[in-house]
């Protein structure tokens, strides 16, 4: 399912403009008293640092994240509001009536690695124009990145086994259909959350829940009732009592072609192998085992040789699995010291102890070996002589608006296939869960 960057299909339609910090405005009123809101300026957004122990980010919401620049709009309502509030001049309420982003949008794709000073997006506009999109551009990244990151170090810890993203009442109702789009994107082969199956085209899954089977005299007649329902191929809950007595119940109501049963509690490695062998001994040899309960990257890999078929993951990977945040922020890198379209701009950053930041417009490539593994992250400024050096490796970034008009379609399968592509390129050491440093930084060198 392809989906237009800037008009999510089926996604929210009113404004974004007050998803935003009061001082965003207040600093855009200054910059319009001064005249420096009209000049030309660069902002970027990089982490100075990965969570800890993390060692590669991974980028979602760039589709959310344009949709939201276009709806980034002060229509009427929202002008009335803020005039009541009355903290702006009347100049400055007539600006942001007429605000439409005008401006170039560059960015990482959906799915790509990150390193320590990536340059994951970039903004090129007027001052103020781009000063502004600052909240809510990182509301997005930041909840997304830690999700897909979050969400790829499950996947890779599940090892090509089944997973399935149930963790809607974990978080906020919204927050819930962008996680399950970030976590597919980073690995994740299915959500239970029904609206982002309809917004984004994910595939979704579902069967029973302990209430269906307390809600009945007894667990036999559940699963009975289950069966006439859903036939003998759905996934039968089997812990609501004792885990051995609804295996045996669910495999009499079913019969031997039973499609799966899970486990939601309990020691995982002993219930798990009983499990087996005792659907193994029923006849239902070609049984699912599916397991949940509060299950993490680590807890997954530590069940790397139980006879587990699908994993259902929730509040650990919808919450960023121990890193709610990606650690990303916005900054101006280079601006203009006079307004139009063609005047020059000057690198600026800060140099403040534990924040020095590169001034500069940079560029991005991931440098490759021989065996198309990953052997650096190359950040170069635009203007600077090292820019012209042939470097070997693929462009990190691509345009994403233009003039203020979005450019990209988004479309979750081809996001997911460049996440299996960029991780490819890492060697097993940077994959291990085992905490240690980014596999890179990015530099120049």
């Amino acid at each position: 399912m392809t989906i237009r960057a800037a008009t999510t299909e089926g996604g929210p339609t009113s404004s974004t403009a007050l998803l935003t910090d009061h001082y965003e405005l207040t600093g855009l009123d200054a910059a319009l008293r001064s005249g420096v809101a009209h000049h030309r300026a660069v902002f970027e957004v990089f982490a100075r640092n990965l969570p800890d122990g993390r060692r590669y980010g991974v980028v979602a919401g760039m589709a959310r994240l344009v949709d939201a620049v276009a709806r980034f709009r002060f229509d009427p309502p929202v002008i009335d509001h803020l005039r009541r509030r009355g903290f702006l001049h009347a100049d400055t309420l007539a600006w942001l009536a007429d605000y439409r982003f005008r401006g170039h949008i560059d960015g990482y794709r959906d799915g790509e690695l990150f390193f320590p000073r990536s340059p994951v997006l970039t903004v090129e506009s007027t001052f103020g124009e781009a000063l502004i999109l600052e909240t809510v551009l990182l509301s997005v990244l930041n909840h997304d990145a830690a999700i897909a990151a979050a969400a790829s170090r499950i996947a890779v810890a599940a090892g090509g086994r089944t997973t399935i993203e149930g963790g809607a009442r974990r978080t906020h109702e919204e927050a819930a259909v962008a996680a399950s789009l970030a976590a597919y994107v980073a690995g994740i082969d299915v959500t239970s959350n029904l609206e982002a199956g309809r917004r984004y085209g994910l595939p979704t899954a579902g069967t029973t829940m302990h209430a269906f089977t307390l809600a009945h005299r007894s667990e036999e007649e559940a699963f009975r009732a289950q069966v006439a329902a859903f036939g003998s191929a759905g996934t039968f809950l089997v812990d609501t009592y004792d885990v051995a007595d609804g295996i045996r119940r669910a495999v009499a109501a079913a019969g031997p072609g039973i499609g799966a049963v899970r486990i939601d509690s309990g020691d995982p490695l002993t219930e798990i192998a009983a499990a087996r062998a005792l659907l193994d001994e029923l006849g239902a040899t070609g049984c699912d085992i599916v397991v949940s309960g509060d299950l993490d990257e680590f807890r997954i890999a530590n069940l790397a040789t139980a006879p587990v078929d699908r994993y259902l993951i929730g509040t650990r990977l919808v919450t960023g699995s121990g890193a709610p945040t990606a650690e990303l922020v916005y900054k101006l890198v280079a601006v203009a010291d006079e307004p139009g379209p063609d005047a020059p701009m000057r690198p600026v950053a800060k140099t403040s102890q534990g924040k020095t930041d590169r001034g500069g417009r940079k560029v991005a490539t991931r440098v490759l070996g021989p065996d198309g593994r990953a052997r650096a992250e190359r950040v170069l400024t635009v203007g600077s002589a090292s820019l012209t050096a042939v470097v070997d490796g693929r462009p990190l970034q691509v345009r994403y608006a233009e003039h203020g008009e979005p450019l990209a379609a988004f479309d979750p399968d081809e996001a997911r296939a460049h996440h299996a592509r960029a991780l490819a390129e890492l060697g097993p050491e940077h994959l291990a869960l085992t905490h240690g440093e980014p596999a890179f930084h990015a530099t120049d060198a």
